[in-house]
């Protein structure tokens, strides 16, 4: 087991913590975590310091690298001035560009070297738009875009269960038509990479989940999967990944079933967040596969109706770090 004053090793890089909304529970819990993890974990929040809890141990640093010398003793902190106050739950437009901003910053010193990954708190969409027009639909397809449009999915991930789903934030009525055999093929090959990339494993097995209840039951509840899914599955088997499936997705969550496969593919958002959410709710971390860098984010929202209260957890927050480390190990 790791002490949490055991110093890293000195090729170690920092992992770049955005700050997120800061209305929101991000800054508050940027400062939990440093003072839980203190060096086991070296990170650095890029923000606006005046946005952190009073009282806050911080230290302002130059570039990353200064962080691992200190981030046993405060939070060390890229300084990004933001041009408005942030009163806990009450997020003001004023302060969209600079939240969009420092995502940019934040993958620039990634694509850089400069840190070893990306975590990212959460932001409000809607206050993004409204505030600096902001044109993509959540984060991901905004690093998707600084990354040059690079084709990427989203992982849920726990030492419980790691799930991605095909497709994510659609109507359910859109999802067979988004649901094609392109579109499963690239989900297989973005996660298979991923997962001996950035998890380390040799040959990682892969679960996909039928569409439709019981797998469609020969036809009678669905017909995809006679149509084109098992043929597909087939095809990529015989290209060498080590995949099952279509498989009835009421029965491929639970203990036993989950011992057989390393990440379980999906249909669509609910079919694979909710097994996730419901085994492991606070250890879940999101993780985008196909960048060219690595990136995690707590599985959680900004936290308006709880921001500046002092009762959010910063648990998901410390996964997402450590993750995000482990995953910087593997890929380094």
């Amino acid at each position: 087991m790791t002490r949490l004053d055991t110093a890293p090793p000195a090729n170690m890089r920092p992992v770049i913590l955005t700050c997120g909304d800061p209305a929101g529970i991000g800054p508050e819990l940027a400062a939990k975590a440093a003072a839980k993890l203190r060096a086991s974990v070296p990170f650095c929040w890029v923000g606006d310091p005046a946005h952190l809890p009073k009282g806050t141990k911080y230290q302002e640093i130059e570039r990353p690298s200064d962080a691992m010398s200190i981030a046993g003793t405060a939070l060390p902190v890229l300084r990004h001035d933001f041009p408005a106050a942030a009163p806990a739950g009450a997020p003001d437009p004023e302060n969209a560009r600079a939240v969009i901003d420092v995502i940019a910053r934040g993958v620039d010193l990634v694509m850089r070297g400069e840190g070893s990954a990306l975590c990212t708190s959460p932001i409000n969409k809607k206050a993004l738009k409204d505030g600096a027009n902001f044109a993509f639909p959540g984060h991901t397809e905004y690093l998707a875009h600084l990354a040059g449009g690079a084709r990427v999915v989203m992982m849920l991930a726990s030492p419980m269960l790691k799930v991605v789903p095909a497709t994510i934030h659609i109507a359910l009525s859109k999802v067979p038509q988004a649901f094609t055999r392109d579109v499963l093929r690239d989900t297989v090959r973005i996660t298979f990479e991923g997962m001996q990339r950035d998890f380390g494993y040799h040959s990682p097995r892969i679960a996909v989940a039928g569409l439709n209840p019981h797998a469609g039951e020969g036809g009678a509840m669905g017909r995809e999967e006679l149509e084109w899914m098992t043929r597909e599955i087939k095809d990529l088997r015989a290209d060498g990944y080590a995949i099952t499936g279509p498989l009835s997705a009421d029965t491929m969550f639970h203990a036993r079933a989950r011992e057989a496969y390393d990440v379980a593919i999906c249909a669509y958002h609910d079919q694979a967040l909710i097994p996730i959410k419901t085994l492991d709710f606070d250890g879940g971390v999101n993780v985008t596969l196909g960048l060219p860098f690595i990136r995690t984010s707590p599985d959680h929202g900004t936290g308006y109706d709880i921001a500046g209260k002092g009762v959010a957890t910063p648990a998901s927050l410390i996964a997402a770090l450590k993750m995000a480390a482990d995953m910087g190990r593997n890929r380094g």
